[in-house]
């Protein structure tokens, strides 16, 4: 497909000061703001202060990164990336397990930075059963366009939270009775021998790093996926897939 043809499909940009600064000012749900690099303009600057005080992370890039990404070729030096629809909290996502009187079942993402594994995630999430899905602020895919589409519309029915700390939203979690189980190639528990019955966090690290070193220490057990290959891992989005359905199949017993 040609650049400008991916260009046309995209409908999670707003570009121009004006749109950027109305946006913010509805309370848009706004992933990421690129601002022009160097450029002292008040109203760039204006909107930078108003999006940081939101808790919306904000980029200074060059002028050729914003003509690559712009859809109008209009962006005077703003492009905001939008979320494809709202995001939730995590006493929300609760609050759904809650309401279906199931025990809790919630993927955690931690800094999944591939748009195409993020929406894989959320489409097996949503096909498993979970009650929601937590991803950070920062050095993580958001829920744009391209994430909804690659969840091949699981986005629209599934709760989805954004929070500025992974480690803070387990200690939450918890706090709500939850128990943690991340994702490890060295995990010391295999997972065809843990029981995944009862109320759940599941944390599915990053596509290179795997958990950081804070999450996997905030997890109350860490699992591996037995590989009988000769590759040693599997995509972030496979891992999640088979341990969604182990979870699933344990649950159904």
């Amino acid at each position: 497909m040609k650049n400008e043809e991916i260009k046309e499909e995209r409908q999670d940009l707003i570009e121009g000061r004006n749109a950027v600064t109305e946006a913010l000012r509805a309370g848009r749900a706004i992933d990421k703001i690129y601002l022009a690099k160097g450029d002292t303009d008040k109203a760039l600057g204006h909107i930078a202060s108003t999006a940081r005080a939101a808790g919306t992370v904000v980029v200074e890039t060059d002028r050729h990164k914003l003509d690559l990404m712009s859809v109008t070729g209009a962006h005077q030096g703003v492009i905001a990336v939008c979320a494809v629809r709202e995001y939730v909290s995590i006493d929300e996502i609760l609050q759904i397990a809650q309401e279906r009187e199931e025990p809790p079942f919630v993927i955690i993402c931690d800094e999944i930075s591939d748009p195409h594994n993020l929406g894989a995630i959320i489409r097996t999430a949503e096909c498993a059963g979970a009650h929601g899905v937590i991803i950070p602020k920062r050095r993580s895919a958001g829920m744009t366009a391209v994430v909804g589409k690659a969840s091949a519309g699981a986005v629209e029915h599934i709760a989805v939270a954004r929070v500025p700390n992974i480690t803070a939203a387990i200690k939450e979690l918890k706090d709500a009775g939850l128990w943690i189980y991340g994702t490890a190639a060295d995990g010391t528990n295999e997972l065809w021998r843990t029981d995944l019955t009862g109320p759940i966090g599941l944390v599915i690290g990053s596509e290179g790093e795997g958990m950081s070193r804070l999450v996997a220490e905030s997890c109350d057990f860490t699992v591996s996926i037995p590989l009988r290959g000769k590759v040693s891992s599997l995509n972030a989005s496979a891992a999640a897939a088979v341990l969604m359905y182990e979870v699933l199949r344990q649950k159904s017993k």
